[in-house]
């Protein structure tokens, strides 16, 4: 794990303990993946996990795996002193043996789900092009905490499985552009380098990347995303509303062209 603040380190070994406690000998693996361990922590960076299993969950096994979650998952957004916010996905063996598109994934825990959760909603099953994605990108580069390296359970994922992922996905990541304008920017800044080489990158790497490929205006636009996800900046996008949605159109087109 690059980042190597105590408190974030202890986060990902209180959940590991918590996977390994509530799954026991069904546990398979417990990866680590995304940014702490693709070009390090930023700033606002979640910390990723992707647990395998070899049966099903039990609603027992569900509510306690939520209710720990809850508990150390810090709120979105998360203080820089305080607990990062938490994603963990959890996927049955057999569904990364005969990898379907969508990929179906056992349980998906984020803090973009707390409040459904908190209204008393549980993780079950679900599959979605989303999925696809964190498998592909968290086959690419992930750091076994437990058990076996993913690359060992998981098959390479098709390129046109990710291709169909990133292209159903475009409409609800577009349309949520307005107040995640940084998110979303940098995430189809690399869609379309990995539409481009197949490979996932760090978002600041990949807006490098298409920033030497745009127009000034739109390039501006992307740099500044950039530099507020690295942190050199606090970014406010109320007076850059129209230049977020032409650097967004660009890039969508872009991305748009090759899938």
């Amino acid at each position: 794990m690059q980042d190597q603040s105590p408190q974030h380190l202890e986060q990902v070994r209180a959940i590991t303990d918590t996977i390994r406690n509530l799954f026991q000998d069904a546990l398979l693996a417990v990866n680590l993946h995304g940014s702490a361990v693709a070009g390090g922590l930023r700033p606002q960076s979640d910390i990723d996990l992707l647990a395998v299993i070899d049966r099903s969950m039990t609603r027992a096994q569900r509510k306690a795996l939520l209710s720990d979650l809850l508990r150390l998952s810090g709120r979105h957004p998360a203080p820089l002193a305080g607990p990062r916010c938490i994603e963990v996905m959890v996927f049955l063996k057999a569904d990364l043996t005969a990898l379907a598109f969508p990929a179906r994934a056992e349980f998906v825990y984020g803090e973009w789900l707390r409040d459904s959760f908190e209204a008393g909603q549980l993780p079950m099953p679900v599959s979605d092009p989303e999925n696809t994605l964190v498998l592909a990108q968290a086959r690419q580069v992930a750091l076994p905490l437990f058990g076996s390296d993913l690359k060992a359970l998981l098959p390479d994922v098709p390129l046109e499985h990710v291709r169909n992922a990133m292209r159903d996905n475009l409409p609800a990541l577009v349309g949520g552009l307005r107040g995640d304008e940084r998110n979303v920017l940098l995430t189809l800044a690399r869609m379309w380098r990995t539409a481009v080489t197949g490979e996932f990158i760090a978002k600041d790497a990949a807006a490098t990347w298409a920033a030497l490929r745009m127009p000034d205006h739109d390039t501006d636009t992307l740099i500044y995303a950039r530099e507020a996800y690295l942190g050199r900046i606090d970014d406010q996008w109320e007076d850059r509303r129209s230049a977020a949605w032409s650097t967004a159109a660009h890039l969508r087109q872009r991305v748009s062209e090759l899938l």
